[in-house]
Parts: structure tokens; sequence; C-alpha cells
């Protein structure tokens, strides 16, 4: 099979105006969302001005319909302005790609068409306070009764949970995996924030409690016993490709302020970048960044194919990506060095930021595990 990753002129356009859009309006904020623990409704308005909401969701109902490579790249540009931007739009996307796949035509003209326009925000609520990796041991409980479920449970860690309109919400159901939406308003439903976390902290996460929560039985996404198997890891696949890029693109901010201040910051009387060991470092992030890239663009050609193959492809790319991006993250504050740790340079951030890309949409072990598992089935 023949992978071609040179970008054509219309792809390397886009990345242009990626970047240029990036540059722009969501650098220049990230320090603030980072501080004030918050994504102003500015930075939304500007992205959804521009055409970059949505873009995961079909034309049909609204959406950009950007193909896979175009929406890597997005995410790459917006990654490497900020790490929580760029996690909206991931756990955006992760609940509408599920809901795109599995969701009824009724659900996804309702809520597809809202998701599109910016209208509402939502949540993938999966993980517990006790459940995390393994997701099909989450003890959160939904009981038929007559033409609705009855839902009780809690979630935790939830990204944007603080902000959400509408949750993608996963229970058991009489031992079988359901997923369901939920609407905020719902009676029983209460959000507790989670603030001051090591990184993301722009992302609004949040506990939530459910208490006796009726949800119509319409709102049930797929068939009882395909919430994890099948809407949830499909949703999770396209958070671990977001994710994937997302590194690539803050492995590259690294990168960038490394080579900006290393040119300028003098001891010894030269420039610290023409000392061997900086520039063994910064070496070693264009080579793993290079790497890491072309990854992320053969799961992307892969996932475009439509080719099953996909799915450990993103894995891979997830894994190797995010533990680059942590390295860039290292060298990039030891290259600062006692500046790198102080809030008046972005690189501290992206160390904290870059630790929690190894763990969210499943951590690098759980990305090894699946990985190493795939290699032993091929070799029956």
């Amino acid at each position: 099979m023949n992978y071609n990753f040179i970008l054509s002129p219309e792809l390397k356009s886009k990345q242009s105006e990626f970047r240029q859009f990036v540059n722009e309006y969501i650098k220049p904020t990230a320090f603030l969302t980072d501080q004030d623990q918050y994504i102003s409704k500015d930075v939304l308005s500007s992205i959804i001005k521009k055409g970059f909401w949505g873009t995961e969701i079909q034309s049909d109902f609204g959406g950009a319909n950007f193909d896979m490579i175009t929406y890597g790249l997005l995410s790459e540009e917006i990654g490497r302005g900020c790490s929580n931007v760029r996690n909206l739009l991931g756990v955006q996307g992760m609940v509408s790609v599920a809901l795109s796949k599995w969701g009824t035509l009724e659900q996804k003209q309702k809520w597809l068409t809202k998701m599109a326009s910016g209208k509402i925000l939502t949540a993938f609520a999966l993980t517990e306070p006790d459940t995390g990796s393994d997701a099909l041991s989450i003890s959160t409980s939904a009981m038929k009764r007559g033409n609705s479920f009855v839902i009780n449970g809690k979630k935790k860690w939830i990204s944007f949970a603080q902000n959400a309109n509408l949750f993608l919400l996963f229970a058991q159901v009489q031992g079988q995996a359901g997923a369901f939406l939920i609407e905020r308003n719902t009676p029983g439903l209460t959000v507790k924030p989670i603030n001051n976390l090591l990184g993301f902290r722009g992302s609004g996460l949040g506990e939530i409690t459910l208490k006796n929560c009726e949800v119509p039985e319409g709102n049930l996404v797929g068939r009882i016993g395909f919430g994890i198997s099948h809407v949830a890891n499909y949703g999770l696949v396209h958070g671990r490709y977001s994710t994937a890029f997302g590194c690539v693109g803050l492995a590259q901010a690294c990168l960038e302020e490394s080579m900006q201040y290393s040119s300028v910051r003098k001891q010894f009387g030269k420039p610290i970048a023409k000392h061997q060991l900086i520039q063994q470092m910064l070496a070693d992030m264009m080579t793993e960044i290079c790497a890491a890239r072309s990854l992320c663009l053969r799961a992307g050609s892969l996932k475009e194919m439509g080719d099953l193959n996909s799915v450990l492809e993103t894995s891979m790319a997830k894994y190797f990506s995010s533990k680059i991006a942590n390295n860039a993250a290292n060298n990039a504050v030891q290259i600062h060095g006692a500046n790198g740790c102080s809030s008046n340079l972005p690189v501290q951030r992206y160390l904290r930021d870059s630790k929690i890309m190894e763990i969210v949409e499943g951590s690098s072990q759980i990305q090894q595990q699946l990985i190493a598992r795939y290699g032993a089935m091929k070799l029956k």
C-alpha cells in the first residue's frame, strides 16, 4: 500500500490558513485560558466564525465535513496554540462522530445541527471515580421504567462538564452497557467543578452526580449492550486521533519556543544554541516531531480510506505522539532553565499539559496493551 505523506497544494494552503488563525486568535489567549481556567466566548466565536467548528460533522447537518487529514492538520495547529482549545474540539468530535455513527436520524437532526452551529456544547461522560481505563466496569446504572430510563451514579474527570449542555453518558442496564443523551437541565443531574489541575486547566472538568435522572427512551444511542464496545469506542478512537495530532502541535510549540530562546540566550560568550548539548535536545525534538507527524498522517490516511487497521494506527500515533510531546516539553523547560519554570513563559504550561496527554483517551499503558494485543493477533 502506498502512503504518500507529501501534502497537496490544497492541504498546504489549509495548513497555512490554520496556522495564521491560531497565531492571531488562539495562541495569544492560551495564557489566560490556563490562568482563568476557562475558554472565553470570544475564542469560541472566532472558531465558529472562521468555519473551524463542527468540522467532523456531515454537511447534511450543517457541519464542515473535513476529510481526516484536514481535520488532523487543524488539530495539530490548534494544539500548537492551546491544548485546552484543541481538547474542546476533540471532545465535541468524540460525541458527534459517535452520534453520527450510532444515533437515529431523529437524534442526528435534533442534536448534530445544534452542535455544528455551536449552539450547544457537549461532554463525553464515561470515566467514574473508581473506573477509568476499565470502562466495562462502570457502575452508573440505568433502569427501564415505562418509556424512560432512570439513571443513578457518578462520573468524574469529565472534560467540559462545567459548560456542556448535553452529555453522552454511559451506564449499565442490567449488566449491559448503554449510551444515553442527557440534557444538562435534567432534574437530578448536578455538576461539581474540578479546578486547579496539573494541566488542561481550561478544559472545565467536573464531577457529575445523577440521582433518579429520568431520560426518554428515545435518548438511547444505539442498542443496549453496544454502549462501550461500539458507541464509546468509536468516540474514543476519534479522541485519540485528535489528541495525537494535538500532541504533535504541542511538541512543535516547544521546538519553536526553544529555537527562539536558545538563539538569543547567551552563556559562556555565545548563544546556547551553539552548545552541543542544547543542539542534541533540539535535534531530538525535530526528529521525534517528524516521526510522530508521519504516524498521525498514516493513521489519517487509513481512516480516510475506511481501513480497519486505522484503529491500531491511531493507538500507535496517540501513544508515540504523547510520549514525544512530553519529551519535547521536558527539553524545552531544560533549555529555558529557571525561566522555563516561570509562568511568564509558556513552556511550563506545555510541560503540564503534555503530561495530561499521556493519560486522556486511554493512557500510554492502555495504548501499549492494545498495540501488543493486535500484534499478537496478527501472528496467529
